[in-house]
């Protein structure tokens, strides 16, 4: 067998700096004291994801701005990405709730920057993907997840793993909308507990619902049994 010969398709100019890996290492800690400063103060949270791309008068724009207010009228403030869509509609009802509105903002293609209705003192900028998850997952006491795309997709599935492997205490994960999400749970129901990758009661990590008083009742519930605190 022929041994592969890096040389023929690495370039020769291919010279990582070392100097800018180590400078990288000061920024990342930089935004996490950062996060971890701000975020600390401001209380129970819970984070509401979904697309960047739904536009107001979109029916899930609408009951995500109910379910913000409703959370903060259950004196729960909203952590979203900062972003529009969804994220502007929850960050938007938990203003109009009198609640603390977070964002923990980060540049992106086909985004706008930070909505209007964050509360300065809890608007945050990030630059790597990475610390700006931790956030989420380190001081949202729970998720309530409205359609959204692969980045929706990537914080949902990053939660139910980090609940299931034990990396973080159980905290509710509600899927809203079951027009949307059905297809998937069916997936998951169908074809992966049959070929065996996931447990029978992985699926009990998760509710799926259409009403915005339920899915505040969910978490309102499991907080009635269980502590507030930061989730590691």
């Amino acid at each position: 067998m022929k041994e592969r010969r890096y040389k023929e398709t690495v370039p020769d100019n291919f010279s990582p700096n070392n100097n800018n890996d180590i400078w990288s290492v000061f920024k990342i800690m930089g935004e996490f004291v950062d996060g971890f400063d701000k975020l600390y103060r401001v209380g129970p949270c819970i984070s509401i994801f979904g697309s960047a791309r739904t536009k107001a008068g979109n029916k899930y724009y609408d009951l995500a701005v109910k379910t913000g207010e409703l959370l903060a009228d259950k004196g729960f403030g909203v952590i979203t990405g900062g972003g529009p869509g969804i994220m502007e509609a929850g960050n938007k009802g938990a203003m109009q709730g009198n609640g603390k509105s977070v964002g923990l903002g980060i540049d992106l293609p086909h985004e706008q920057g930070m909505n209007e209705y964050i509360n300065k003192e809890y608007s945050i900028d990030f630059n790597y993907f990475f610390v700006r998850k931790v956030m989420f997952v380190k001081y949202a006491q729970g998720f309530i997840v409205f359609p959204g795309g692969f980045g929706t997709l990537d914080e949902l599935f990053e939660s139910l793993t980090l609940i299931q492997t034990k990396k973080i205490s159980k905290i509710p994960i509600v899927l809203f909308g079951s027009e949307y999400w059905g297809g998937l749970v069916d997936w998951i129901n169908k074809t992966m507990k049959e070929e065996g990758t996931i447990s029978d009661n992985d699926t009990d990590l998760f509710h799926i619902t259409d009403s915005t008083e339920e899915a505040v009742d969910i978490i309102c519930s499991f907080y009635k049994k269980h502590e507030l605190n930061p989730n590691f």
